[in-house]
């Protein structure tokens, strides 16, 4: 299994890298010391980052985007966060919906939809889903139980629907042009059988923004509540089909999703540890520079451990995914990623305390970016699904048989 970059990948990699250093990390904490953190959205960078091919760097070829393979969106997305987080995922957070309107949206609809996208520096996607009251059962839900998942109601009116209802904590919220909204269209179905995706772009009426949140950590990336009130959408913006919403849900974006983040929580890691490093090469404490003591240089060991896991982790994901080979690896590496990224800014956090003094801020930060993966798609039940998917995966890597118990036989 060679995980080395071709020229290509390599060119997104340094171009990514490039642009995290001189454009993103020197706006990274000026950004998260904003009062409130997401006022005014700096527009700028999202500029300057799509026509670089960042913003629409999984759209196909065929409909005149880079078609950018996995692996290449692992690397760049890694090199990214390693500038920042949040502005990282402000970019990829189009990826998915990309891969899901190449999925599974009409000709007619990537007609209306992809080529504005393409065509504008400052169009982002997102998704609504998560609900004031239906959160981790959307991800995970219920088999039977038609009180469980999504309560956004979607009633058809001739050819159109009206859509009653409000989404919380939704990415992009406050700065989207396009959501794909996730409706209750069957009230006495369960979510897998009772639910439809719109198409849904702002500008609709019966649509508004009611709250944007502000946050510990990821305070760049936007979360806002969008409010349904009498909304009116043509049938011609359902994706897929109608009740249809769960197998939208199982597609390719699904497994993006889980990728994103352990790719995403790389970049934090390599961050991390670039940080203390540099932090331990330069401070002394007892007469001699911190990187010479024993318990730092463990430290220091565990991180860069604990970072280089992770990669491979990440890299035999995507490269699996180009591949369609079906397995669990999304999943179980957006869990070990949010173990690894938390230990790791943490350790980086202990070194950086290690001299007198005021605390560094962006170690800070770090550590608070790294808590939101406590509860991204799901949270607890996201080891749930994971634990389930082992038993699924059709296509596991091939592993050297064990001896027989008791001898060679």
């Amino acid at each position: 299994m060679d995980f080395s970059l071709n020229e290509v990948q390599r060119g997104w990699q340094q171009r990514a890298c490039e642009f995290a250093r001189a454009e993103i990390r020197p706006l990274s904490l000026k950004r998260d010391q904003l009062e409130g953190g997401f006022a005014p959205w700096d527009w700028d960078i999202i500029r300057k980052g799509s026509q670089l091919g960042f913003r629409t760097l999984a759209v196909p070829e065929e409909w005149g985007g880079p078609g950018a393979d996995f692996v290449t969106q692992g690397v760049v997305m890694a090199e990214l966060a390693s500038g920042d987080s949040a502005m990282s995922k402000a970019f990829s957070q189009n990826w998915k919906w990309s891969h899901q309107i190449a999925e599974f949206c009409t000709r007619d609809q990537k007609e209306r939809f992809l080529k504005p996208f393409l065509a504008d520096d400052t169009y982002l996607m997102g998704s609504a889903s998560t609900e004031p009251n239906a959160g981790s059962d959307n991800r995970y839900p219920p088999d039977d139980d038609p009180r469980a998942g999504y309560r956004l109601r979607a009633v058809r009116q001739g050819e159109d629907w009206i859509l009653n209802g409000e989404k919380t904590f939704i990415a992009n919220g406050s700065v989207g042009r396009l959501f794909f909204v996730n409706t209750r269209t069957d009230p006495d179905a369960s979510i897998r059988e009772g639910t439809t995706t719109f198409l849904v772009p702002v500008g609709t009426p019966g649509v508004r923004i009611s709250n944007i949140f502000n946050k510990s950590g990821w305070r760049f990336y936007q979360n806002a509540e969008l409010v349904f009130e009498d909304a009116r959408v043509p049938h011609a913006n359902v994706v897929g089909q109608v009740n249809g919403g769960m197998k939208v849900r199982s597609g390719m974006a699904a497994e993006f999703g889980d990728f994103e983040l352990a790719a995403n929580a790389l970049g934090v890691c390599d961050a991390a540890c670039e940080f203390a490093l540099r932090h331990a090469k330069s401070e002394r404490r007892g007469g001699k520079l911190l990187y010479d003591h024993q318990l730092v240089q463990l430290k220091l060991n565990e991180m860069f451990a604990l970072a280089e896991s992770l990669r491979s982790f990440v890299l035999r994901t995507a490269w699996e995914m180009d591949r369609h080979v079906k397995s669990a690896s999304p999943v179980l590496a957006m869990n070990y990623s949010t173990d690894v990224i938390q230990r790791v800014t943490r350790l980086n956090l202990e070194i950086h305390a290690a001299t007198p003094g005021a605390m560094d801020a962006m170690a800070h930060k770090l550590v608070r970016d790294a808590i939101i993966w406590s509860h991204l798609a799901g949270d607890a039940t996201q080891r749930l699904k994971a634990v389930r998917r082992l038993t699924k995966s059709l296509e596991p890597i091939s592993r050297i048989p064990s001896p027989p118990i008791g001898g060679e036989g």
